[in-house]
């Protein structure tokens, strides 16, 4: 199973890469209203660059999980 079939596969039965496609989103969602706001406080910017990073890691986390199947999975 490969890319979008194995993600879709693990959102519905892997509950730990659910959580984190779902952290994932949640930061996707609060970066776009700071883009949306176009100019952003120092506090702001702090902030969005946090929720990068953590958006980042979570990314990761889930890559980590997708290579982990992919490696296991019979050929």
């Amino acid at each position: 199973m490969e890319g979008q079939d194995l993600s879709t596969e693990l959102l519905a039965h892997d509950e730990r890469y659910r959580e984190l496609h779902r952290m994932h989103q949640e930061r996707e969602r609060l970066l776009h209203q700071f883009t949306e706001k176009g100019h952003l406080t120092e506090e702001e910017d702090f902030e969005e660059k946090r929720l990068k990073k953590e958006k980042l890691a979570l990314k990761d986390q889930m890559e980590a999980i997708l290579r982990h199947y992919r490696e296991t999975a019979p050929a």
